[in-house]
């Protein structure tokens, strides 16, 4: 991306599959990429402020730039069927790469392209993550999915695509479907594989304007996971200039206010709360903590997406009452940065209108402005009969 070039605000733009509710930002959590989009609204959320000496930092939700209109052929599906690849084509992923600063933290180990558009990754979800970690005793975390995909995605915009170091990433949405009981613990030390397409690639000179990625997940030759998201690409002189007045918000300590109880989040540990009390049933605070080694590994002038995400996942877990709350499909949408001083609020709404299924919408809202929507539905335990 020529960092020479003023990017505008995007356009709003659908998340990624079906038409969008026209009561949550996040598109219908289906995931097919059949249907070629145009980008999704400005949305802020993605990563954390690049730095210097890395692959750009998660900068989180710098308004996009006007996107270009979408390819009029849509991209085929991830394949799982195996393509030829030529040999000594495996490439390692980084922490640099995946903007970690952390190797324990890095899920992609390596990937290999197929074609221009198509890259297939082995990725490893360790059992004992010290954040995505087991959600009970035979559960992986589904929000390894998801992190997994934002990683591979900022791994390919760098080595595939071009997008310099210092270049700062937007997520205008997320969308995951999970089958949870592929994802067991017992399997854990199996590699996963990622078979990825790229679409609605748009270039800004030789660099990366913005693009979609796709990808389905599999585990010894199981289905475990689908995924999409839109990333959009900003220049460090860029950024400056839309952030100019926010740059210095790390210098301002961030108070810590405190947790809800962990059990209430579905968390183990207070310190992975992001959640804080307030006096309205199914409404919280956003809690930030910007010492945490996992959601902050990097100073940033915002909250990053991964806790927006997270902050979604623990206030549908506290308003559903379930324990643990296991969510088959995850949607999210993005509309602007979540700043790291003033209060954000976390509002949800609990649907039970299906059978054996709980949904949960929550919104996001700082200054009386939407920062992201998202909806998350997980299947109801079934009730138990008593014999007596």
């Amino acid at each position: 991306m020529s960092p020479a070039v003023v990017e505008q605000p995007p356009s709003p733009a659908p998340t990624a599959e079906e038409p969008a509710s026209p009561t949550t930002t996040a598109a219908n959590p289906a995931v097919s990429p059949a249907v070629a989009e145009e980008p999704a609204s400005p949305a802020p959320t993605a990563e954390e402020p690049a730095s210097p000496t890395t692959a750009a930092a998660n900068p989180a939700v710098s308004p996009p730039v006007a996107a270009e209109p979408a390819p009029s052929s849509p991209p085929a599906p991830p394949s799982s069927v195996a393509e030829h690849l030529a040999p000594h084509s495996h490439t390692p992923v980084t922490k640099e790469l995946a903007h970690r600063t952390r190797e324990t933290d890095v899920f992609p180990a390596r990937w290999t392209r197929i074609s221009d558009t198509r890259f297939r990754f082995t990725a490893h979800w360790p059992a004992d993550h010290s954040f995505f970690g087991p959600v009970d005793d035979r559960h992986q975390d589904p929000m390894i999915v998801g992190e997994t995909l934002r990683q591979a995605s900022l791994v390919l915009a760098h080595a595939e695509f071009g997008a310099p170091a210092d270049t700062h990433f937007v997520m205008w949405d997320l969308t995951v479907r999970v089958d949870p009981s592929a994802l067991l613990l017992a399997d854990a030390t199996e590699p996963v594989e990622v078979d990825v397409v790229c679409s609605e690639i748009r270039r800004r000179g030789r660099g990366l304007h913005s693009m979609r990625t796709t990808m389905e997940f599999r585990r010894a030759g199981r289905f475990v996971a689908r995924g999409t998201g839109s990333t959009g690409c900003t220049s460090s002189r860029a950024y400056r200039r839309l952030r100019a007045a926010k740059l210095d918000a790390p210098d301002t300590p961030v108070p810590l206010l405190p947790g809800i109880p962990p059990r209430t989040a579905g968390r183990a540990r207070p310190e992975d709360v992001v959640l804080a009390p307030t006096e309205q049933p199914g409404v919280w605070h956003l809690r930030v903590d910007t010492g945490h080694p996992v959601l902050f590994q990097r100073t940033n002038d915002h909250v990053p997406g991964m806790v927006l995400f997270e902050a979604a996942r623990q206030a549908a877990t506290a308003a559903s009452g379930l324990r643990p709350f296991l969510p088959s499909t995850m949607t999210a949408g993005f509309t602007r940065y979540a700043e790291l001083h003033g209060p954000c609020r976390i509002e949800t709404e609990v649907l039970t209108e299906h059978p054996g299924e709980t949904t949960v919408r929550v919104a996001g809202r700082q200054d009386g402005e939407s920062v992201f929507t998202a909806t998350l539905t997980c299947a109801r335990p079934a009730p138990v009969r008593s014999l007596s």
